[in-house]
């Protein structure tokens, strides 16, 4: 009868979260004037209009015909909102706002598609739920796992794309008062040598992680010091007033070329007027908040770094400082076990702009260590690759492995619209090198 009561309680807990999921997203959809959503406001990636159909196709296309056994009504649409993209070649899409069906039309096809699978997961079978068709090695509750995971991604991922749409084209709400903070006291904090547990196990069979979290394993991490709090704005103007720009020895090859190529010469969230500095917030432009943490490319942390004689933290090290414990065991989230709140960080969509790095203290780390989930991701030194023993989830192959490639760089953290249920301690995310838009910050480290 427990097992009974808890399956129940599991799939209750999921139908709600896709709910919440599909909440979160229309509310970024919502603070986009109808007339903006045929625009393009990064150059790699798709119209805005791709993504309000691309969560339903994506539901759709995991979901219809591996557990619910749904025919398909609208082939067309379900192949056009499929994939999104990542160039990595420079090679940028070049279709035009003609090129996309009407917004009424594809607010049908949303509509239609929730109604379905509502419908198909309303009759689904205990055994689909619990362990899949026959002979899948996925369950029901995988693939819904899936689904709602990924719609927060882009709940996430749109604000970043959103961020560069002209601010005449958004929906502001009322800012929340701003959060004062002390003054902050900028230190190296020494963590002692280590071991450092990344990944998930998969003898953990009820909690979830994506395929590139697997197989949980254990690194020894010798000591090593990290920055007390992300790089804040402040600190980074004193790199650019330095002329951090223009240092060639500062840049790798592929990065030097990147910046002067495209003309870099600040963080793409920043703007210049004479000799003032101004923050672009997502519904507003402010005189630039020295005390949050600077948004900038893997590029340009990595020049900062390095003119402080510094480098950027393995994910590893990134891991021994968040979790870690003079003791040697290890904490479920950087203050401890306790459930993530507001008090503890920025995160779960409570803000729409960064906070002062040192305004949570009670998120500390064991070590001290501040603001390590929310508030931005961080970058490490470390590629994304597979960690032994990954398997590639059937029904999505090309999630992870598709990006292990040696271009793009792990990601630990989180960031203000990163959902609570991705603070997981194994959770990893990725990004090239040269994209600026990710609501990304830094931390260094002292080997």
């Amino acid at each position: 009868m427990l097992n009974v009561q808890r399956e129940v309680e599991v799939r209750r807990h999921l139908l709600e979260g896709l709910s919440e999921a599909r909440v979160r997203a229309d509310e970024i959809f919502s603070i986009v004037k109808p007339d903006f959503l045929y625009q393009r406001p990064i150059p790699e990636r798709h119209r805005i209009i791709f993504y309000v159909g691309h969560l339903e196709a994506f539901d759709w296309n995991l979901l219809r015909d591996r557990i619910l056994s749904l025919k398909v009504f609208h082939p067309e649409l379900d192949q056009l909102f499929a994939f999104g993209i990542d160039p990595v070649d420079g090679g940028l899409p070049s279709d035009q706002p003609a090129d996309w069906p009407a917004l009424r039309e594809v607010r049908q096809y949303v509509q239609e598609v929730r109604a379905r699978i509502d419908q198909g997961l309303a009759a689904l079978s205990r055994a689909d739920w619990d362990s899949g068709p026959v002979g899948a090695d996925f369950s029901g509750s995988t693939l819904l796992n899936v689904a709602i995971e990924h719609r927060l991604m882009h709940a996430e991922t749109l604000a970043y794309m959103l961020h560069q749409l002209p601010i005449t084209g958004k929906i502001g709400p009322s800012r929340k008062p701003e959060l004062v903070s002390q003054a902050i006291a900028f230190e190296m904090i020494e963590i002692p040598a280590g071991q450092a547990t990344l990944g998930l196990s998969r003898e953990n069979e009820a909690a979830f992680g994506w395929d590139n979290e697997y197989d949980e394993h254990t690194v020894e991490v010798p000591a090593f010091g990290i920055d007390r709090y992300k790089v804040t704005n402040g600190q980074y103007l004193d790199f650019i007033d330095a002329g951090g720009y223009e240092n060639r020895g500062l840049w790798s090859d592929a990065d030097w070329s990147w910046k002067t190529t495209q003309g870099i010469h600040h963080p793409a969230f920043w703007r210049r007027d004479g000799d003032r500095w101004y923050c672009r917030t997502m519904f507003d432009e402010v005189p630039l908040p020295q005390h949050w943490p600077v948004y900038v490319s893997q590029a340009e942390a990595g020049a900062y770094a390095r003119w402080t004689g510094k480098s950027l933290p393995t994910e590893a090290q990134w891991h021994r400082a968040a979790y870690g414990t003079p003791g040697g065991e290890e904490r479920r989230f950087p203050w401890g076990t306790g459930t993530p709140n507001s008090r503890k960080g920025n995160f779960d969509f409570d803000h729409w702009d960064p906070t002062p790095v040192n305004a949570f203290p009670e998120g500390q780390s064991a070590f001290a260590v501040a603001d390590l989930l929310g508030n931005g991701w961080e970058w490490t030194a470390t590629p994304f690759q597979p960690f032994s023993g990954f398997r590639p989830f059937s029904f999505y192959p090309g999630y992870s492995a598709n990006f292990f490639d040696g271009k793009h760089y792990v990601m630990k953290g989180a960031s203000s619209r990163t959902a609570a249920c991705m603070l997981r301690r194994s959770f990893r995310n990725w990004f090239q090198p040269h994209y600026q838009y990710v609501y990304a910050g830094f931390r260094c480290v002292s080997n």
